[in-house]
């Protein structure tokens, strides 16, 4: 049977509406399944709200977005090559570690560079309104 090109596209790239409900799936199941992800989200609130009550401007704000969904999107990327490995091979095989390793690092570097971020934005804010009440 010859398939028609608009039916080989539609196998190959499924409707939008489609990737973006197995996109959403991947957040839902991050959001339920993954510990670090849930510890992630509560950083992120707790950034979130202190950004408010600091009443942080703008640019600040952008950094402060940037650096949660760098972590998010980090996080859920490092549990998908988690599962690819984990698919791949059930042995303990070094390379299937580095793999882990590399990709946890990776979340790691970029959860570092956020708590900087929300120190270099947060503390001379703290440190003002500590000086305020001495």
């Amino acid at each position: 049977m010859i398939m028609d090109l608009k039916d080989k596209d539609k196998r190959i790239f499924p409707p939008l509406s489609k990737s973006f409900s197995y996109a959403v799936q991947g957040i839902i199941h991050g959001l339920s399944k993954e510990r670090n992800f849930k510890i992630h989200i509560i950083a992120a609130i707790l950034a979130i709200c202190t950004s408010f009550i600091l009443k942080i401007s703008i640019v600040e704000w952008l950094f402060i977005i940037v650096s949660i969904f760098s972590v998010f999107t980090l996080e859920l990327v490092n549990s998908a090559i988690e599962r690819v490995v984990d698919l791949v091979t059930v042995e303990q095989h070094p390379l299937a570690k580095q793999a882990k390793d590399l990709a946890a690092g990776a979340v790691f570097v970029c959860a570092i560079m956020s708590v900087i971020i929300a120190c270099v934005i947060f503390l001379p804010k703290l440190a003002h309104l500590f000086s305020l009440y001495i």
